[in-house]
C-alpha cells in the first residue's frame, strides 16, 4: 500500500470532536495508513464547536470561493485546513456559514435533530468531491465513516460518475452502532433527486432514517467494514443480502494490518 492514496471522509474525527468509537476509529485508520507510507487526506465538516484557534485551522483561499447547489440554492463553500499534531496529516474542513457555524454538531439543546441536517449532508458530500477535484488528487480508496458522510458513495457513483478523477477509486464504508432517533427532513429524497435522476437509486431515501441512509451507502460501496462490534439487525440483514460485497468483520485488535490488507485486497480485485 506504500504510496497509494486513501481519502478518509468522516462525520467525526478526534482531536477535533470528542472521542467516540467512530471519531477514534476514523483517526486511527488514517494514522495507521499514513505510518505505512500511504498518502492520506482526511475530510470532515467544520462544526461550530471546533475551536479554530486551538487547532490552528486556517482558510485555504485557493480552494474556497465556489458555490455548491443544494436544493436549487447556491451555498458558498469554504475550505479550512489543519495538521494533526505529531502526525503530519492534513485535515480538510468543509465549511459554510449557514450549515456549520452553529455551536453544535447534529442536534440542538433539546437533543432534536437539526431540520437542515439533510442539506448539510448533501453539502458535505459535494464539498468533499469538489475540493478533491481542485486538489487534483485521485484516491485509490475512499473510506467513509459516519452517517453525515454516507451520501458520498451515492454522489460519487451517480452525480460524479463521469468524473475521471474517481474512475478507479474504490469506496469502503464503515458501519457503526451510532444511530440517531427519528428521521432527517422528509424532503431529503426530493433534494437528492435534484442532482440524481435515477429514481431507483434515490428510492431508499424516501424515509430518511439512519438505517436507510446507511443502506444507500452500502448500495454504492465496493466494500464494507464493521466499525462497531454490533450493528442493527436491520442493517446486518441488508448486508447479508449483498453476498458479492467484500466485508471485513469488526477488528478489536490489530486494526492497522487488517485495514491495510483489506484495502490492498480491494485494490487488487479491481
Amino acid at each position: 500500500m506504500k504510496d497509494k492514496r486513501i481519502l478518509f471522509v468522516s462525520s467525526e474525527v478526534v482531536p477535533y470532536l470528542p472521542e467516540t468509537e467512530l471519531s477514534s476509529t476514523a483517526f486511527n485508520a488514517a494514522k495507521n495508513a499514513h505510518s505505512k507510507g500511504v498518502q492520506t487526506r482526511i475530510f470532515m465538516p467544520r462544526f461550530g464547536v471546533i475551536n479554530e484557534r486551538r487547532h490552528q485551522l486556517h482558510e485555504v483561499i485557493r480552494l474556497s470561493g465556489m458555490n455548491l447547489v443544494v436544493n436549487d440554492m447556491d451555498m458558498p463553500l469554504i475550505i479550512k485546513v489543519a495538521s494533526i499534531p505529531k502526525e503530519r496529516m492534513q485535515v480538510y474542513f468543509i465549511d459554510n456559514e449557514e450549515y456549520f457555524k452553529r455551536k453544535a454538531v447534529f442536534t440542538d439543546e433539546d437533543d432534536t435533530l437539526f431540520p437542515d441536517n439533510d442539506e448539510r449532508a448533501i453539502f458535505f458530500a459535494k464539498g468533499v468531491v469538489e475540493t478533491v477535484k481542485k486538489l487534483n488528487w485521485a484516491p485509490d480508496i475512499i473510506h467513509v465513516h459516519g452517517w453525515m458522510a454516507s451520501l458520498l458513495p451515492l454522489y460519487i457513483k451517480e452525480f460524479y460518475k463521469e468524473e475521471p478523477l474517481f474512475t478507479d477509486s474504490k469506496i469502503v464504508t464503515s458501519l457503526y452502532n451510532h444511530n440517531f432517533e427519528g428521521s432527517l427532513n422528509e424532503e431529503l429524497a426530493t433534494k437528492v433527486d435534484f442532482d440524481i435522476k435515477d429514481k431507483d437509486k434515490v428510492a431508499v431515501l424516501q424515509t430518511p432514517n439512519y438505517t436507510n441512509i446507511l443502506k444507500s451507502a452500502i448500495d454504492n460501496s465496493d466494500a464494507i467494514i464493521h466499525g462497531s462490534e454490533l450493528i442493527s439487525d436491520d442493517l446486518q440483514s441488508y448486508l447479508n443480502e449483498k453476498e458479492e460485497l467484500p466485508v471485513l468483520d469488526f477488528q478489536s485488535e490489530n486494526l492497522k494490518e487488517s485495514y491495510l490488507n483489506f484495502y490492498a485486497d480491494i485494490i487488487s480485485a479491481s
